[in-house]
């Protein structure tokens, strides 16, 4: 069956360690990976995979993800750099799911389009981006996204408008499962030059600051608790610094979970749990983990 799959995507690896493909750095082998270079790859591999009864995941960049010690039954496929394509028109950005929003910012940027200045530090692609809403300081995807084209769990393609994506506080409607992102457009402003680069160097600046980006990690480790700061929470209630094995509440800002050496995917998980626990019985808050853990634990 594997040789099915690799008549369409000669590139696919067999037994690829799942802590090549996540900034956490963590996780075993998934059967099969693949990182697809066209939408009608995906297709056809979905397609595939529906006819074989074979259990697929789709990923991005893997910067929101905890993978299991176990690793990941069937096949993953990554929409990564051969999905990475962008195209200008006006203010009108039309991008493939795989670009780096990082890469997205710095474009338009260069062209004097603002809009996505506060997500230009979050380390995931496009697709992921939409498909939790990615924001930070005070901006989210769903302020600049006007369409979503997608991919359906019977490999057929679709596009819907912003008002059908369900954006909410880090979810949309592709949240849930069997749509994958495969390009969106963006509708930005256009602003002054030197303006937006300021902003995107002022919020690169706060984050080297405030934020562990020298350790591997998943980003912000828990959702924003109404009312509450997540990081304060776990601050006050003492946890900087508490470890597990190689896992550890940063130093730096609580809101971290870090991976500061070797840390398995069970260490990751017993500092959370330890956290939602001290933190439940301290305050009465219950943490929310934004991170998503996929495979077998």
């Amino acid at each position: 069956m594997v040789e099915q799959f690799k008549a369409i995507s000669p590139q696919l690896i067999e037994n690829e360690s799942m802590s090549r493909h996540t900034t956490f750095k963590i996780g075993g082998d998934a059967d099969m990976f693949v990182s697809v270079e066209s939408i009608d790859e995906l297709i056809a591999l979905i397609r595939l995979a529906k006819e074989k009864n074979v259990e697929y995941t789709v990923i991005g960049n893997g910067s929101n993800l905890l993978v299991g010690d176990r690793g990941i039954r069937g096949l993953v496929i990554e929409i990564g750099q051969g999905l990475a394509g962008y195209e200008i028109r006006g203010n009108v950005i039309y991008a493939e799911a795989g670009i780096l929003l990082k890469k997205l910012a710095s474009v338009a940027a260069s062209e004097s389009l603002s809009g996505l200045e506060e997500v230009s530090g979050v380390p995931g692609t496009l697709g992921g981006g939409i498909f939790m809403n990615a924001g930070a300081y005070g901006g989210e995807l769903k302020d600049t996204v006007t369409k979503v084209t997608y991919v359906d769990c019977n490999g057929e393609l679709h596009t819907i408008d912003a008002s059908e994506c369900d954006f909410g506080y880090r979810k949309s409607v592709f949240s849930s499962g069997g749509k994958f992102i495969v390009s969106a457009e963006l509708e930005l402003k256009k602003g002054d030059r030197d303006e937006i680069a300021g902003k995107m160097a002022e919020y690169t600046k706060r984050r080297r600051e405030k934020q562990p980006i020298s350790y591997p990690s998943a980003g912000s480790t828990f959702k924003r608790p109404e009312g509450y700061f997540a990081g304060t929470l776990i601050q006050d209630a003492g946890l900087k610094g508490y470890r597990c094995g190689g896992a550890e509440v940063s130093e730096l800002h609580a809101g971290f979970v870090i991976n500061c050496g070797n840390a398995t995917a069970q260490d990751v998980i017993d500092v959370i749990e330890h956290t939602k626990e001290t933190v439940l019985e301290k305050f009465g808050v219950e943490l929310e983990p934004e991170v998503r853990f996929l495979g077998d634990f």
